[in-house]
């Protein structure tokens, strides 16, 4: 860590990433985070090593795309994972987008003193488009470390293989002002690590 007067503190960190469904490695990173003194989210530079190669993450969010389009009804659900931890297989395309999109959530939250963690999607519902993406929308609660507050937030996701995951959002916060916020998350929603849930 590295104090800069008046501006904050600066984290250099190297770390591994593992792929959120099966736990195997998927690659190692070098990153800087600042945390700025004033109220703002925290300024990432990552540069990431991936075990697997750009064609195989391609070919995996292909078949999530086509398992989601494959769908006679929209994909609706509820309180995933359920209080065993089991997720239905037909809601894990659901899980699958809801970790991607709430990453980004989750880095905008963070400070340098708290964390978060995705405990549950309260419930999805799929909006059936007539182009080519794919459209969610969720209400989730995010787990707030180290205060141990669950935060409700509702997600909105946009996605099309090759493009970035499109996300908007609003949060309930505890004093019941509604946080803003909207994201453009770049990369991959089936090959999604972990990377950006390690911030704190």
């Amino acid at each position: 860590m590295k104090n800069i007067p008046d501006i904050g503190h600066k984290y250099y960190l190297q770390f591994s990433t593992e792929d959120y469904r099966t736990g195997e490695n998927a690659g190692s990173c070098l990153a800087t985070v600042l945390y700025p003194r004033k109220k703002t989210p925290p300024v990432v530079s990552i540069k990431c090593s991936h075990t697997k190669d750009q064609k195989e993450i391609q070919e995996e969010d292909n078949r999530l795309y086509q398992r989601i389009r494959q769908q006679t009804k929209p994909i609706t659900g509820s309180n995933i994972p359920d209080s065993y931890g089991n997720i239905e297989p037909a809601l894990e395309p659901a899980w699958a987008l809801a970790v991607a999109g709430s990453s980004s959530i989750m880095w905008e939250k963070s400070t340098e003193d708290l964390g978060y963690f995705l405990a549950q999607v309260k419930s999805v519902k799929q909006w059936m488009r007539k182009d080519d993406f794919i459209e969610f929308d969720y209400t989730i609660l995010l787990h707030e470390m180290p205060t141990q507050e669950m935060i409700s937030c509702h997600m909105r996701l946009t996605w099309l293989p090759g493009h970035p995951l499109r996300e908007k959002h609003f949060c309930a916060s505890q004093n019941h002002r509604l946080d803003e916020g909207s994201g453009l998350g770049s990369g991959s929603a089936a090959g999604l690590s972990e990377e950006r849930g390690a911030s704190s």
